[in-house]
């Protein structure tokens, strides 16, 4: 029975405990929504922009204020980081650290610092020179040729030497500024004398390299002559006009001098600005030189060239002394004269005037040009003289004789430049101003007369066309027409060696063909 009472009162029991943990666990539950609950309800972070003044902007305001003090508070500190030396502090293990260490390659090292010296060391009595030294020397316009090898350190005997083996070669006036001069120095015999020349190499002109050296040391030195094949063939070079002429002639490879040439002979038959299209086509072709050994030389415009579609063609050659260009008819470019025959103003022009001597009114001939005693007066256009002295109220005077029957007298020189029946060219002086004669002062009176009859000068312009004619012309033509068989850039291609020049040639070293460029496939 109490077994059985037992039993049954803890049967009893077990329901009781059951309700007891569910009732916890609710009330926990409960607690924690409530707790939840309030805390979302509570204004902690109000809106500092609304209701300021209020007690609810102040416990925002409070609210910022304390957030800011505890995010200042666990700011870091970005100090670095102390590390302990890899050196030790002992001052003899620093001075062994020291005399194994290495020091700049300024104080003489190979890799970076110089070994600390040792008991075994000693000075030397003096330092040692090096055997060779080989520098490059440039040739400038101020300096001579001789001067130019003293002060790149070569003995004043062997200067001369090599300045007469030169001379014998070439003359030293055909040595451009800016010639490089490659020089080769040996050791110095004895202390204080000057160093023996052991080379000397340079490019004495386009086609020739002259070389002084020695066979063997202490030898006497020898000039050897290296002839440098170059060929002539001129550039030439053409395309399309385009928006700009220049700008075109410029990106298809002409040089710039040799494009204002091109537009300066093209300006005396065209109008640059309306005459020339942009689908005409220019044909320049300039000077060209370029040696076997890969140098390239351009000279100046030689032919100067504009197809126009169905208009007449343009083709302009350089010819004669004077370098003027001349139309493939063989007629010479357009010259205009000289107005002034002096570079002064007018003072006195042509017409009826008071004398400012004689006091009348009379008619003045001619027309005056103020200039100062001893200034150059020049050839208005080619001419002759048929005099040249004293000609009356004009003082010392030059008369010239010029085509179509015009004559001119230049009055009241100081000096005479010129005799009678002598050619003189446009633009050559023929004397200088002065105030001979009837003058009131230095000045030049002009005068000019057609068939006899005195015109005034302003009013004349003179033009001069040379004509080329028989074998001149004939030879003019044939140049011509060789120039212009030659093909657009072809003078930019190099020149194949000969077998000669292939044979000369130094054997190229191992350890240069790793500088030579590799082709990427």
């Amino acid at each position: 029975m109490l077994a059985g009472g037992s039993a049954g009162a803890a049967a009893i029991a077990m329901p009781g405990a059951q309700a007891t943990s569910s009732t916890s666990r609710f009330s926990l539950g409960t607690l924690r929504d409530q707790l939840f609950a309030r805390i979302e309800t509570l204004d902690i972070a109000p809106d500092l922009g609304a209701d300021i003044g209020s007690k609810r902007w102040f416990r925002g305001l409070g609210t910022f204020v304390g957030l800011s003090v505890v995010a200042l508070a666990f700011w870091p500190d970005f100090a670095p980081l102390e590390a302990a030396s890899p050196l030790p502090d002992d001052k003899p293990v620093l001075d062994e650290y020291h005399s194994q260490a290495i020091l700049p390659l300024a104080l003489g090292a190979d890799t970076g610092r110089r070994m600390g010296p040792s008991n075994l060391v000693r000075p030397l009595a003096e330092a040692p020179e090096r055997p060779q030294l080989q520098m490059l020397a440039t040739l400038s316009s101020p300096d001579s040729f001789e001067r130019t090898l003293l002060r790149a350190g070569v003995g004043r005997d062997e200067a001369r030497q090599v300045l007469s083996m030169v001379q014998g070669a070439i003359p030293l006036g055909e040595l451009e500024p800016g010639t490089q001069i490659d020089i080769t120095l040996g050791r110095r015999p004895a202390p204080g004398v000057s160093r023996p020349l052991e080379d000397l190499t340079f490019r004495a002109r386009f086609d020739l390299e002259l070389s002084v050296s020695r066979l063997d040391p202490g030898a006497e030195l020898t000039l050897a002559k290296k002839a440098i094949r170059v060929d002539d063939t001129p550039l030439r070079i053409r395309g399309t006009v385009g928006d700009s002429l220049y700008r075109s002639a410029r990106a298809a490879g002409a040089p710039s001098s040799a494009i204002q040439a091109y537009l300066k002979a093209l300006s005396q038959q065209v109008n640059l600005e309306r005459d020339v299209r942009a689908t005409d086509s220019f044909d320049i072709i300039v000077s060209h030189r370029r040696a076997a050994t890969g140098e390239r030389q351009a000279g100046q415009l030689i032919f100067a060239g504009l197809e126009r579609g169905s208009r007449t063609p343009i083709q302009l050659m350089r010819w004669g002394k004077d370098g003027q260009f001349y139309e493939a008819s063989g007629v010479g470019e357009e010259r205009g004269g000289l107005v002034a025959p002096v570079p002064g103003r007018m003072s006195s022009s042509f017409g009826m005037r008071r004398h400012p001597i004689l006091g009348y009114r009379r008619m003045h001939s001619g027309v005056d040009f103020k200039a100062g005693h001893g200034t150059p007066i020049v050839a208005v256009t080619d001419g002759q003289v048929t005099g040249a002295g004293r000609m009356g109220g004009c003082g010392n005077a030059v008369r010239l004789r010029h085509a179509g029957g015009i004559d001119t007298r230049y009055c009241h020189m100081s000096r005479i430049a010129v005799n009678r029946g002598q050619s003189v060219r446009r633009g050559q002086v023929i004397g200088y101003v002065g105030s001979t004669g009837l003058s009131t002062g230095a000045h030049l009176h002009y005068e000019m007369y057609r068939s006899g009859r005195a015109v005034n000068p302003a009013s004349v312009k003179f033009v001069t066309r040379a004509q080329l004619s028989g074998a001149e012309l004939q030879r003019f033509r044939e140049t011509l027409r060789r120039i212009k068989t030659v093909e657009a850039g072809a003078a930019l291609e190099d020149l194949a060696p000969t077998a000669e020049e292939i044979a000369s040639e130094t054997p190229l070293r191992e350890i240069d063909k790793l500088d030579a460029p590799k082709t990427v496939g």
